[in-house]
């Protein structure tokens, strides 16, 4: 090939990542086209570039999906309010405290992952979680969740 060690491998390099990313986010015949026309390519090469993704899409996005990390999902949630009203040196107290057991399913394994936490804490948490929440019906988040897809 009479080209460097280096060079062959940021083309593969490229290669690949133009590959992965095309078929992440499934785009269509004339954006890839459009995507690798920029490249400066001759048009005999952006068909091949053309053929080999539409050939090995379905592949590379196979491949992709078994690299994604798989993380636990919620099957359960059992809690509890506790509450300590006197100690041998605090005679009148109220300490809450909220105990959280939160069932998750990672592959058909059950796992358990015990948590507690006093109510002012949990009131923060369900705050953070709403406003996450919301944040996700924006628009912003929408597009971003689309061509993520």
């Amino acid at each position: 090939l009479d080209v460097g060690t280096e060079a062959l491998q940021r083309g593969v390099d490229g290669l690949s990542y133009l590959l992965a990313e095309s078929s992440k986010l499934m785009i269509s015949e004339t954006d890839f086209q459009d995507s690798v026309h920029v490249l400066g390519f001759s048009d005999e090469l952006n068909k091949l570039l053309l053929q080999l993704y539409l050939d090995n899409r379905k592949e590379i996005r196979s491949v992709l999906s078994e690299l994604a990390p798989k993380l636990p999902s919620y099957h359960n949630l059992e809690w509890r309010l506790d509450v300590q009203l006197a100690s041998r040196s605090l005679r009148q107290q109220i300490k809450p405290f909220v105990t959280l057991k939160l069932h998750l399913s990672d592959n058909g394994d059950q796992t358990a992952q015990v948590l507690q936490t006093d109510p002012s804490t949990l009131l923060h948490l369900i705050q953070q979680l709403e406003q996450a929440l919301g944040e996700m019906k924006s628009n912003h988040c929408r597009r971003i969740v689309r061509n993520m897809k």
